[in-house]
């Protein structure tokens, strides 16, 4: 029998928290592009996180490390991470459910099949009322949103429902759900994957399927798997030989969450779609300067080139694209060369405004930070970070269609291309 020992409170000293919390200030001041965005004193911020680490006793490692993320989301930065070393990572972890936003309340959308879930039964489309006895959204606003960093408040409280139930790792969660018929009952959780082990429920990074009306569905989750374009080549080909049912293609960007890598994949992906060439996103950074003045180096945008006909034939059919608060990094490159070239219209909700060339600093201790260290926009200079980029045809997503089986977003995109085959 193999016997887990128990994990235990640790206090890293005074004089090395205070070197991790001084190294996170110097960084962020540094290199944080956009300070425009803070709009709390962030000095001020610091010398309290400083004070605090002189109590006695002094916060544990996993205290220490929430306080590390509220103060970091004073930044509204949507790609920042504090990264805790490995022994503190994996003692923070969350069960194995899928969890989404849907009018800011929480719906489990999936789950990892394991012993507990057989036993809790946390039924997919079934509302998280209530966590510890506190109402969700009092528990979201309260425990989570505070440490969650994101560049507008839709990315955030997306962000805060997919970590709600994050906490010390094997600790129970009792949370009350309201599942999809009406009825209501309490379900006994435990957070058991840690925030250093894979995510069991992570999606392909492209998946791809025919619907009935003949538009071709794909579905890109990541651009940072090395293999998506080959990917997207091989379904792509495979369903337009499907001959005359053919109807459009609809590029759907919804679940394409951040990833550190994935640019030139978005970029390449594109180049399939397209038969002249697009301007990408242009890009400036702040430059070290010692007297405090502005100075900023830009990079105007670049091209993306069809690819060659030797090698691929670019889709000249109609397209569609999906987006959401979810949608971000790489994928949000796609969305601005995409939209500034005209190629079609995008549909849904706003993206998260979190893209943009980052820096990792290490930190005393064995920590890290993640920044966002320059600024990118549209070709023509216009700006989407913090608000994100908005669709051209919004959608509003609805709990009753959600409930209903019904995907709003996807029927409208369906319904242009049906439009388009008819002209």
């Amino acid at each position: 029998m193999l016997l887990v020992a128990p994990l235990v409170a640790q206090r890293a000293n005074p004089v090395e928290r205070q070197l991790i919390a001084a190294g996170l200030w110097a960084e962020a001041r540094y290199n944080y592009a956009y300070w425009d965005a803070v709009r709390a004193n962030w000095d001020s911020a610091f010398a309290a996180t400083v004070t605090a680490t002189q109590a006695r006793p002094g916060p544990t490692d996993l205290q220490y490390f929430h306080r590390l993320r509220r103060w970091g989301a004073l930044l509204n930065d949507g790609q920042l991470e504090i990264l805790p070393p490995l022994s503190i990572a994996n003692r923070i972890a969350r069960p194995p459910l899928e969890l989404r936003s849907i009018e800011r309340r929480p719906f489990i959308m999936d789950y990892a099949v394991n012993d507990e879930m057989r036993v809790a039964r946390p039924e997919r489309l079934a509302e998280v009322l209530a966590v510890q006895g506190v109402p969700a959204a009092q528990w979201i606003r309260d425990s989570v949103l505070p440490e969650v960093s994101a560049a507008n408040d839709a990315s955030r409280w997306e962000r805060a429902v997919a970590r709600m139930l994050e906490g010390e790792r094997g600790t129970a969660l009792l949370v009350v759900l309201r599942l999809p018929g009406g009825a209501e009952r309490g379900a006994s959780l435990t957070r058991s994957v840690p925030l250093a082990a894979r995510w069991p429920l992570e999606p392909h990074a492209l998946e791809v399927d025919t619907l009935p009306d003949g538009a071709i569905w794909v579905r890109v989750t990541s651009f940072a798997d090395p293999d998506v374009v080959s990917q997207f080549d091989r379904a792509l080909g495979a369903a337009v030989r499907e001959g005359p049912r053919h109807r459009g293609l609809i590029i759907d960007l919804r679940e394409a969450t951040w990833t550190v890598d994935g640019r030139d994949n978005s970029y390449a992906l594109l180049s399939r779609l397209i038969e002249r060439p697009l301007l990408s996103a242009r890009q400036r950074m702040p430059l070290y300067r010692p007297d405090s003045t502005s100075l900023w180096v830009s990079t105007p945008s670049g091209m993306i080139w069809p690819p060659p006909t030797h090698e691929h034939a670019a889709y000249t059919g109609p397209v569609a694209v999906l987006m959401s608060p979810r949608t971000s990094g790489p994928a949000e490159d796609f969305l601005v060369a995409f939209q500034a070239g005209g190629r079609g219209p995008t549909f849904g909700e706003s993206s998260a405004g979190s893209t943009g060339q980052t820096v990792v600093r290490t930190l005393s201790g064995g920590w890290k930070v993640r920044v966002t260290a320059a600024r990118d926009a549209f070709p023509d200079g216009k700006e989407f970070v913090p608000t994100g980029i908005a669709p051209q045809i919004p959608v509003a997503i609805r709990v009753e269609d959600v409930l209903a089986g019904r995907d709003a977003v996807l029927e409208r995109a369906r319904a242009y291309l049906t439009d388009a085959a008819r002209r």
